[in-house]
């Protein structure tokens, strides 16, 4: 079950890369988006054959692989992986869909994507600490691809710039996890094993300081941010919607999983700090969004201050705050990928994304009235208006942290009225008005071009309207993370929250 989702794009992309003879663009296209199809449609058939009342991990899938390195091909699948599996194989088809059918090297882009998918599927789905390692690292090569070669005009500095950046983040992860096996004298990398080690105080606090900056500088969180903006401003549009969807979230997942939950002593110890960590990254995103006039930079910039979101949640650790962690990433990967699709519209029909240059492209004889509607949409979604995703999201990402952490929340809380500033601005200028003499006479926008959007507005509107379909899924999993774990992260919640009654 779990092994299709990988090997698939694997598959799709050995055939579009190495394929012998000539093979058109067209047709790499569409060999492309029938694999992505099919690996979509796939992980809805996990999802229905999932039992949302578990919170232990499904159709397991166990391979003994390299017995002296301790390494085994182990998968498996729960509340917190599958949102995020279906997420990855839906904006994988997406993203190729709004791929230009005229882009250069198309046998290797298109492999390119294919593999990117499978290895973000591979480390949502690992349960070996070196697997998901390996996977993690598997995604950075086509990303990096991706980027240096079809990219804007500094497309090599935001590629080599991330490329450092995310080798960094490596490092410092797999520094952990050979840390974790050696000082608990663990046979093997196995995930849940190592869930019940016995290690010291501070040897925990130093294995989670590994983890909390090598998955902070890939969700990313404030100082380890600064390549995220030069590589949304960089790369293509599809690949944008891949970055900000998906791969951000690798960074969130990685941090829940292995951060919290091998180390969850250690992280109620620090919980205060993560929390104010979050309120940096949550102002520091929205002050810097609303400096931008560069659509792509600001929206880049609003996904900094919305990862903060996820920390403070994380940080509460709470059944309640563990389950918004999983709305607000799947939210933020929804709202992201419509923002930055129709950014790209917006550049490919005008020729600019600067804010002081657009103008009036809501006119609905001359300008781009649907693709303006839509982006009012997303805005609306990303600021937490009722109604959409992003409103229950932050909701309940606020709701569960304010009784553990009440003054880091409203700090959070600010930032969401800031998130209604920047793209205020964003809408007043660039879509009322007068249309500005620079952009007359816009081609046409084709239903290829607003399908994609389209769809993403919809789930948007949906799961804001009926949350439960994507709660059911998570429930069980996200109360078995923050009750089970050696049963030592409620009581040490709890013993902050009397502390700060006393203080009261």
């Amino acid at each position: 079950m779990l092994s299709a989702l990988i090997w698939l794009p694997m598959l799709g992309a050995a055939i579009a890369g190495f394929w012998p003879g000539t093979l058109s663009p067209k047709l790499a296209r569409q060999l492309a988006l029938v694999v992505a199809g099919v690996t979509f449609i796939w992980s809805l058939v996990v999802v229905s054959q999932f039992n949302p009342q578990s919170s232990s991990q499904q159709f397991l899938e166990f391979v003994p692989w390299i017995d002296a390195l301790g390494l085994t091909y182990h998968l498996g699948i729960d509340g917190l992986s599958l949102p995020l599996v279906v997420l990855n194989s839906l904006l994988t088809c997406i993203a190729l869909y709004a791929t230009n059918d005229a882009i250069q090297r198309p046998r290797f882009y298109y492999a390119l994507v294919l593999t990117l998918s499978a290895a973000v599927a591979g480390a949502f789905v690992a349960q070996d600490l070196l697997l998901f390692f390996l996977f993690y690292e598997l995604e950075l090569i086509p990303l990096y691809l991706l980027i240096a070669i079809w990219g804007g005009a500094r497309r090599g500095y935001a590629a080599t710039k991330f490329l450092i950046y995310t080798a960094i983040s490596g490092i410092l992860i797999l520094a952990s996890f050979l840390g974790l096996v050696w000082l608990s004298d663990a046979a093997s990398f196995a995930y849940e094993p190592l869930r019940h080690h016995s290690l010291p105080m501070a040897t925990q606090l130093v294995l989670l300081g590994g983890l909390l900056i090598g998955f902070g500088i890939k969700i990313p969180l404030v100082p380890f941010h600064t390549w995220l903006p030069d590589a949304h401003v960089e790369a293509s549009t599809p690949i944008s919607v891949l970055l900000a969807g998906v791969l951000l979230k690798l960074g969130t997942y990685g941090l829940l999983r292995f951060g919290f939950c091998l180390f969850p002593e250690a992280w109620a110890s620090i919980a205060p700090w993560l929390a104010t960590w979050a309120v940096v990254s949550v102002l520091y995103g929205a002050l810097n969004a609303i400096a931008q006039t560069d659509m792509k930079k600001m929206v880049a910039f609003s996904s900094i201050g919305h990862m903060g979101y996820v920390l403070i949640a994380m940080a509460a650790a709470t059944p309640l705050s563990l389950l918004s962690t999983v709305l607000q990433m799947i939210s933020h990967g929804l709202i992201s990928a419509l923002l930055f699709l129709l950014v790209g519209v917006v550049y490919a029909k005008t020729g600019t994304r600067d804010i002081t240059v657009l103008r009036g492209l809501l006119n609905p004889e001359r300008g781009l009235p649907l693709i303006g509607s839509l982006m009012i949409l997303g805005v609306m979604a990303s600021a937490g208006i009722p109604g959409m995703v992003g409103f229950i999201s932050e909701f309940l990402v606020f709701r569960a942290s304010f009784k553990a952490f009440p003054v880091q929340t409203l700090l959070c809380m600010v930032g969401t009225g800031l998130t209604a500033v920047y793209f205020l601005l964003l809408v007043n200028r660039a879509f009322f008005g007068r249309l500005s003499e620079n952009v007359t006479n816009l081609p046409p926008v084709q239903w290829a071009d607003r399908g994609p959007a389209i769809v993403l507005a919809a789930l948007i509107v949906l799961l804001g309207l009926q949350p439960s379909w994507m709660v059911r899924w998570s429930d069980a999993t996200t109360t078995g993370m923050a009750v089970s774990p050696n049963a030592l992260v409620q009581p040490v919640v709890k013993q902050r929250i009397a502390q700060i009654d006393n203080l009261k």
